[in-house]
């Protein structure tokens, strides 16, 4: 039994440190390759028409972001002020930003914690600025059924950019380099 033990745990150990870089760049691809097209998509239907749409939210955006205040003013975004209108820019610029550092790997665990962040307000937006409180999209935790857009989906969205928090970009990551780089002139 002593054997089997030293062999597990020498195999392991081995497992684990491959998984200190292995990790990051694994969620950061994973990241890449389900979230990273949806928020794009998102912020794009945020923007604007034209060049100066980057600075001139849609009407969707307002929709999106401030549903039930956008219908108390019978849809005329003229009725909002500059603080609405600088969450709304907020909120697309970070749909686009936010994401793009963690994939590259440029202050991966900021990008990270600000899309925790983002996610938690989106879920929040969802529930109480659309209604969305049907089984089907909040869901509910411990349950049987694993599916629910808001309590299944986004809490493995969180878990997997708390990775990115804890762990940080990886090795493969612009972070990285920037670390390398900066070692020399620090010593």
């Amino acid at each position: 039994m002593h054997a089997f033990v030293t062999i597990h745990d020498a195999i392991f150990r081995q497992v684990e440190r491959g998984g200190s870089w292995l990790l990051p760049l694994a969620a950061r691809f994973v990241f890449a390759s389900t979230l990273l097209l949806y928020f794009w998509k998102s912020g794009l239907t945020k923007l604007g028409d034209g060049i100066f749409g980057l600075f001139s939210p849609s009407i969707g955006a307002y929709s999106q972001i401030f549903p039930k205040q956008l219908e108390a003013v019978g849809y005329d975004v003229s009725q909002f002020g500059l603080f609405q209108k600088l969450v709304v820019l907020a909120g697309t610029y970070a749909e686009f930003i936010l994401p793009l550092l963690i994939v590259v790997g440029l202050f991966t665990r900021l990008a990270s914690l600000g899309m925790i962040g983002f996610v938690i307000v989106q879920s929040l937006t969802d529930v109480y600025g659309h209604g969305a409180t049907d089984d089907k999209t909040l869901g509910a935790l411990f349950d049987r059924f694993p599916d629910a857009v808001i309590l299944d989906q986004r809490l493995f969205w969180i878990f997997l950019l708390a990775v990115l928090v804890v762990k940080g970009a990886g090795a493969l990551s612009a972070d990285a380099l920037l670390r390398t780089r900066m070692e020399p002139a620090m010593a």
